[in-house]
C-alpha cells in the first residue's frame, strides 16, 4: 500500500517530508514481526503509527491491545501485564488473565514504556527473547506470541545511562527505531490540519465554517505547538464553537493560544528584542550612576578646598562620602585601607592644577583614616544602640562587612 492510500485510510493530514518517511518506514516493517520503539513528543500521533503497523501486519485479524504503562501503578503493573493466580496477594480473589495471555496471536502497544519499572523490564526482556513469561504468584511458565511496539516521549538512551532503563531492553525494543517529527517540525501541514479539524467540528455542532485571515494563518503556522496535533486539535474545537465571528483573525487566535507559551510565538522582524531592551536599559542606569558617582566626587573636592585640604574633617563631618566608597566595592580582609587620601598641606601659590596633581597619592595605610572610621562605627552603633544590622544601613555598608570591620578594630 503506498504512502497516499494509508494517509487516506488512517486519516492521517500532511505532506511534510518527514511525516511521508515515517510512514514509509511503518510500512515497511509492519508485515514483519520485529519489535519497533516509535519515538516523538506527547500528542504527534504515536498511538496512530502503531495501529498502522498492527493492521498491515498478518497480525491484523488478532487482538491489539494497547497499555499506558505510566497510568498503571508500580505494585499492579506486573498483574496487569502478566497475569496473576488467585491468593498471590491481597485482593487476588481469582486468578486473571494478563495483557500479554489476551493479546496472543496479536499486537500489544506499549506507551510511555520507559516508565516500567526495572522488575517489570526484565520480565518484558524475557518475553522478547524467548516469549516466555511466569504469572504472578505462579511457577508454571507461560508461552505468548505477541508484537510489541513500544512508545515514548522521553530520550530512553539518557535513562540508560542514568540506570533508570536496562540497556538490553532498550536494544531488544528499539530493533527498528521510528521517529514521528513534532508539528513544528511539519509547519506546511499545520494549516492543512486546522482546515481538516475545523470542518470536522462544524459538521459536529451544525456551526458554520470557518475562514481564517492571513495573518491568523502566520500565527497558526509560525507558533511551536508544544502540544502537537493534540494541542491543534483542541484549538480548532475552540474557536469553532466560541467565536461568533467566522472570519477569524490573528488577533482572534492569540486569545486561544495559552499566555505561559507567549515566548513560543514569532518575533517580528526588526523589531527590539527583550533581551537587547534590557541591556540598554542596564547601560543607562550605569551611565546615570556614574554620573552621580562624579557629582558626589566633585562635591567632596570642593569640601576638601573649602577646609584647606584637611581631608579627615570632610570625611569626619560628611560621613556618607566614605559610604559612597563602600557601596559597591567589597575588599580582602585587612585590605580595606590599602588606599586612602593623604592630607595635603595648603599652597597658596600653587595653581589649581599643581594643587590636584600633587595633594592625593597611594599609601600602605593611613592611621587617622582608620581611627575616623572607627569613630563612625561606634557613633552608628551608639545611635542604633548596639543594633549593627541598622547601623550597617546608616554606614551604607553590609552586615557582613561591619562584623569584620568591628572585629578588625577590636570595637
Amino acid at each position: 500500500m503506498d504512502t497516499q492510500n494509508i494517509k487516506q485510510r488512517f486519516g492521517i493530514i500532511g505532506n511534510s517530508p518527514l511525516l511521508n518517511r515515517a510512514i514509509d518506514i511503518a510500512s515497511q516493517v509492519a508485515p514483519t514481526d520485529m519489535s519497533v520503539l516509535i519515538t516523538g513528543e506527547s500528542g504527534s500521533g504515536k498511538e496512530v503509527f502503531s495501529h498502522i503497523i498492527h493492521q498491515l501486519s498478518a497480525r491484523k485479524h488478532g487482538a491489539f491491545i494497547a497499555v499506558n504503562c505510566g497510568a498503571i501503578p508500580e505494585g499492579t503493573i506486573d498483574s496487569e501485564l502478566f497475569g496473576h493466580e488467585k491468593g498471590s496477594f491481597t485482593g487476588a480473589h481469582e486468578a486473571r488473565k494478563g495483557y500479554f495471555e489476551v493479546a496472543n496471536g496479536g499486537t500489544i502497544f506499549l506507551d510511555e514504556v520507559a516508565e516500567l519499572p526495572l522488575g517489570t523490564q526484565a520480565r518484558l526482556l524475557r518475553i522478547l527473547e524467548s516469549g516466555e513469561y511466569l504469572r504472578v504468584g505462579s511457577s508454571k511458565v507461560q508461552k505468548t506470541d505477541v508484537r510489541i511496539i513500544a512508545a515514548t516521549n522521553v530520550d530512553v538512551y539518557n535513562r540508560v545511562k542514568n540506570g533508570k532503563f536496562r540497556e538490553d531492553l532498550y536494544y531488544r525494543l528499539n530493533t527498528v527505531p521510528l521517529r514521528i517529527p513534532p508539528l513544528h517540525e511539519r509547519k506546511e501541514d499545520i494549516y492543512l490540519l486546522f482546515r481538516k479539524f475545523a470542518a470536522d467540528f462544524s459538521d459536529k455542532y451544525r456551526s458554520p465554517g470557518l475562514q481564517l485571515e492571513p495573518d491568523a494563518i502566520q500565527i497558526l503556522t509560525n507558533y511551536s505547538w508544544p502540544g502537537n496535533v493534540r494541542q491543534l486539535k483542541n484549538i480548532a474545537e475552540q474557536i469553532c464553537v466560541l467565536e461568533k465571528d467566522r472570519n477569524v483573525t490573528g488577533q482572534a487566535i492569540l486569545n486561544y493560544i495559552p499566555n505561559e507559551a507567549g515566548s513560543n510565538l514569532p518575533m517580528a522582524i526588526n523589531s527590539t528584542s527583550k533581551e537587547d531592551f534590557t541591556e540598554r536599559d542596564i547601560l543607562y542606569k550605569v551611565l546615570f550612576d556614574m554620573k552621580k558617582d562624579m557629582v558626589e566626587l566633585k562635591k567632596l573636592v570642593a569640601e576638601i578646598i573649602q577646609h584647606g585640604g584637611n581631608t579627615a574633617t570632610v570625611l569626619a563631618d560628611n560621613p556618607q562620602y566614605i559610604n559612597q566608597l563602600y557601596r559597591d566595592v567589597e575588599l580582602p580582609v585587612g585590605q580595606e585601607h590599602a588606599f586612602t587620601i593623604q592630607q595635603p598641606t595648603p599652597n597658596n601659590n600653587n595653581s589649581n592644577n599643581d594643587y590636584f596633581a600633587h595633594d592625593a597619592e597611594e599609601v600602605e595605610e593611613s592611621l587617622s583614616l582608620v581611627d575616623k572610621e572607627s569613630d563612625l562605627i561606634k557613633k552608628a552603633l551608639k545611635k542604633h544602640k548596639g543594633k549593627r544590622k541598622f547601623a550597617a544601613q546608616e554606614l551604607g555598608i553590609s552586615e557582613r562587612t561591619l562584623y569584620r570591620k568591628i572585629k578588625e578594630l577590636n570595637l
